[in-house]
């Protein structure tokens, strides 16, 4: 998870910082969360719908992330994570939180679905995984775990301070939370992103609002006391680069007292972005960036990491475990996928009969990439019955979608467009409007399926071709426009690899690789 930006350098006397442009990392990586202990900092992101969750991110400078675990392999409250009795497109995992405390890490967060509850799980390390199911407590919006000096532990939701007893299963004292400030005139809708630290004796609250017909912007609350009174500041209100504006983000410090922020930016198709600021300090208030700016290119007062892998990788199936950077859409039904199988191939066999890309499981993702980025996977499909749809996607609530549609004994290469429509209360699928836009005929039985997408400003684009011998390739669909909806997947577009069966089971495929590459060029 490297930014390509960034400047490695050996590392000597005369060269202990670490230079990156921004964003440091240009993919879907919202709600930040960090943590840190000595010169480790553990960083926490939202994934939703997507299995295993909770992602965990390792770095040593801020700016070269890694991927490490992720906090749970299922979520299973209800039917509707294994795409059963509705869905939680949109729900799942949300903006957790990550503390380190007395040589252990923990995480809350609150699922934004039936039953209504909070997750708080412990690790004593978070690079080797082994996350534990501590307790689910009362639900807490967008809230920051926070333990104080004298070992006690609360939890920070909009304007509301809790206290949980010491095993964290119940709220102390006030059960309705104890109001620490009230909201400004000026502000609408929730106080989000709650993320919480304390310095020199003060806490300080960093969170989100939307002003009276303003824009997003980041505020942070200061206090002597921790049921306050409270002081507010803006922080930041800046539409960096144009895209919209900066919000959502963590204050946190190196082992030499140096500061900065990370901070999330809506970068429409491919999602939420990570900024990062160095932070100075006046009057005991943080100050963000260049005055309240974001920059383009800063360092971090640290050596440079080199990371052991990135947000996005190629696979070849060769392992007999997956890569770390696959997520499944919603829980994977675990008879219907092997490794093992056939070996140096991902088998994905179908295991209920659906009629839409929606309501298929094991369906595998990972994240696109900015500023442009392009997939590759190849496919034997000498499994696949009547009636079976397999294939690549640009996938999110509007998604264009490249299959082979089995028919009979013939096989057809489809471009179609897929947008699902999906009950505000229950996320269960009510429609999938399909517009089949180019349908070629297809011989051969192992097929190329390539993604070419454009993330740069005012484009958001994803182009669709094949080939039946990776050299030849025929153009299917070009700039289709990909997009970010909140009120659906809530999440940036994703690469996805499908296969679903229409009329009857027992048909596979084999994935034999995922080539991916980043391309670093902006128009």
């Amino acid at each position: 998870m490297q930014n390509c930006a960034a400047q490695i350098k050996p590392v000597n006397k005369e060269n202990v910082t670490t230079k990156f442009t921004n964003p440091i990392i240009w993919a879907d990586v919202p709600d930040l969360s960090i943590t840190r202990n000595g010169d480790d900092f553990y960083l926490i992101s939202t994934t939703m719908h997507l299995m295993p969750g909770a992602p965990i991110m390792h770095s040593k400078d801020l700016v070269h992330w890694e991927m490490v675990s992720y906090v749970f392999d299922t979520l299973n409250d209800n039917s509707k994570y294994d795409l059963l009795d509705g869905t939680v497109y949109g729900r799942g995992q949300w903006a957790s939180s990550i503390r380190y405390h007395k040589g252990k890490y923990y995480v809350l967060f609150s699922p934004n679905d039936e039953p209504f509850k909070s997750y708080i799980y412990v690790t004593e390390n978070p690079e080797k995984g082994n996350w534990k199911l501590i307790t689910r407590t009362r639900h807490f919006h967008d809230a920051s775990l926070f333990f104080d000096e004298d070992d006690r532990v609360y939890v920070y939701t909009s304007n509301k301070v809790f206290e949980l007893s010491s095993d964290f299963k119940n709220v102390i004292g006030n059960q309705e939370g104890t109001e620490i400030f009230q909201r400004d005139a000026e502000e609408t809708g929730l106080l989000e992103g709650n993320q919480v630290i304390k310095k020199d004796g003060k806490y300080y609250l960093m969170m989100i609002s939307w002003p009276q017909k303003g824009k997003r912007r980041q505020l942070v609350y200061r206090a002597d006391k921790i049921t306050g009174p409270y002081e507010k500041k803006v922080l930041i209100e800046d539409n960096f680069l144009n895209f919209p504006y900066v919000g959502q983000g963590a204050l946190i410090d190196d082992k030499n007292n140096n500061w900065y922020s990370l901070i999330f930016q809506d970068r429409n198709g491919v999602g939420r972005v990570p900024i990062l600021l160095p932070v100075k300090w006046k009057n005991d208030w943080p100050v963000l960036g260049e005055n309240g700016k974001v920059p383009l290119h800063a360092e971090v007062l640290l050596p440079p990491f080199k990371a052991k892998n990135h947000l996005v990788e190629s696979d070849h199936f060769s392992s007999d475990q997956l890569k770390i950077q696959w997520q499944w859409n919603h829980n994977p039904v675990k008879n219907a996928w092997s490794l093992s199988e056939r070996k140096g191939f991902m088998r994905l066999k179908t295991s209920r009969i659906v009629d839409n890309l929606y309501a298929a499981p094991n369906t595998l993702t990972q994240r696109m990439e900015g500023p442009k980025s392009r997939g590759v996977v190849a496919i034997d499909l000498k499994g696949m019955k009547d009636g079976d749809v397999a294939g690549f996607s640009a996938f999110n609530g509007d998604s264009g979608v490249l299959s082979v549609v089995k028919e009979g004994k013939k096989k057809y290469i489809v471009f179609s467009t897929n947008s699902v429509s999906l009950d505000n209360k229950t996320k269960t699928i009510t429609e999938v409007k399909k517009e089949e836009k180019k349908r070629i005929l297809l011989s051969a039985d192992k097929v190329f399926l390539r993604i070419e997408a454009d993330f740069n400003l005012g484009k958001d684009l994803a182009s669709f071709s094949y080939s039946t011998d990776q050299k030849n390739w025929t153009e299917m669909a070009k700039d289709y426009k990909m997009i970010f909806d909140y009120r659906r997947f809530f999440m940036g577009s994703k690469f996805a690899i499908f296969n679903y069966a229409t009329k009857n089971l027992g048909g596979y495929i084999d994935v034999d690789f995922f080539d991916y590459k980043r391309i670093d060029v902006e128009d």
